[in-house]
């Protein structure tokens, strides 16, 4: 028997929750967005009117209202989000107790052991799930449904809002290949780039390319995206509560001002590297590959990543591995609006210790030593709040910094 998975999505999440108290607005174009008093100003969530006039979730408010001068902006409110994605999960659970988020208001769910209980049918399954969440929280949601989680999160995009979209082993080539492949969950801008290169534009394009070719372009990921083009991806959805350990691990911060001066840089990176270095730690990970975004005043990205000489969950290993990266990638001096840190090729802390066991000598008790003096932060700020140690006690060694060790 196919499994029978539901990709549920709220439509509009964050716009929907705002006008349950503003239902006036239901009908004029709405959004919500960040505070522009600290440049955070962009597109979170917009209603249909909004989008109907061509307003995007994540553009800049100045381009928004270029499109719709009459635009309504609402502040965000993320504690009532969290609050009510609790409440639509709680519906779920009444269907499968196999409910894996995917965000804050995304989750998948595996009706496959219970679907008897409630008809049988599919779509008929989803439906009453949409009506109830419709009915008793007043919000809408997108179902997806087909036999693995690629192909049900295309059919929750497939039609919007409040629809089904059924996807199934007979029809998911006529309905899925011929989306762009961007469409395809994983295939990013620097993978679409690449296939591009290729003749590669619809999900169909690379499910005809060949497999081992797409390994050779993409590495490991090619597999993975052939693989999923084609149907074939066959992940669990885990279990309600179940930890998932995360694949990769970033923030980013926008700054109240461009930072120019190599102090301010040094600064940023140095609170970004403590955000992400307490969350490895926190998950009992280390980070293999680090990468950096750099966003200058016109909103042009630069992302350039590298291999750490090994793996670490240090604030100082991740803020000596970005400067270095920043030296190579920026010219000094240049504005820089916003940095976002991300860590990819997570390993286990076990793991990692064994690598170093066997392959190094000598500077695995220094890392050690820095890692205990950071856990020993992790501790103190746990007890007495996250301000009572300071990142600055993170920053480069004075004297590494006249040897020109921390560039930029």
């Amino acid at each position: 028997m196919d499994r029978v998975i539901y990709h549920c999505d709220c439509n509009s999440f964050y716009c929907s929750v705002e006008l349950l108290s503003r239902p006036e607005l239901r009908t004029v174009p709405t959004a919500v967005c960040g505070d522009p008093g600290s440049r955070h100003g962009i597109i979170l969530a917009k209603n249909e009117p909004a989008k109907k006039l061509g307003v995007r979730t994540a553009e800049t408010i100045w381009q928004a209202r270029q499109k719709c001068p009459d635009l309504v902006l609402l502040p965000a409110h993320h504690g009532l989000y969290r609050e009510y994605s609790k409440q639509v999960n709680a519906v779920y659970d009444r269907f499968t107790d196999l409910i894996e988020p995917f965000g804050i208001d995304e989750s998948w769910l595996d009706v496959t052991g219970t679907l008897h209980l409630f008809g049988g049918d599919p779509q008929a399954l989803a439906d009453r799930i949409r009506n109830t969440v419709r009915k008793e929280l007043g919000l809408t949601i997108s179902v997806g449904v087909s036999f693995n989680k690629v192909f049900a999160k295309l059919g929750s995009d497939y039609k919007k809002p409040d629809a089904t979209t059924v996807i199934t082993v007979d029809n998911f080539q006529r309905i899925v290949w011929p989306l762009p492949v961007t469409d395809l969950l994983y295939v990013g801008r620097a993978a679409a780039k690449v296939l591009a290169q290729y003749g590669v534009s619809t999900i169909g394009d690379l499910a005809a390319f060949d497999r081992f070719a797409l390994v050779e372009l993409l590495g490991k990921q090619g597999g993975q995206l052939w693989n999923y083009a084609n149907g074939l991806e066959n992940s669990p959805v885990a279990p309600a509560g179940s930890y998932m350990p995360p694949k990769s691990v970033g923030n980013g911060e926008t700054f109240p001002h461009n930072l120019t001066r190599r102090e301010e840089v040094r600064r940023g990176i140095a609170l970004l590297a403590d955000q992400v270095a307490i969350r490895l730690r926190r998950h009992g990970m280390k980070a293999a590959t680090l990468q950096v975004t750099i966003r200058d005043p016109n909103f042009k990205d630069i992302c350039r990543q590298q291999p750490l000489p090994a793996p670490a969950n240090t604030a100082r290993e991740l803020s000596r591995a970005a400067l270095d990266i920043l030296e190579r990638s920026w010219k000094s001096g240049a504005p820089i609006r916003a940095l976002t840190l991300t860590v990819h090729n997570l390993i286990p802390e076990g793991e990692a210790a064994e690598q170093l066991d066997l392959f190094q000598s000598g500077a695995p008790q220094k890392r050690q030593r820095i890692e205990t003096l950071e856990r020993t932060m992790d501790a103190i700020r746990a007890k007495y709040g996250r301000d009572a140690v300071t990142v600055a006690a993170l920053a480069p060694e004075p004297e590494a910094e006249q040897d020109g060790d921390v560039p930029f």
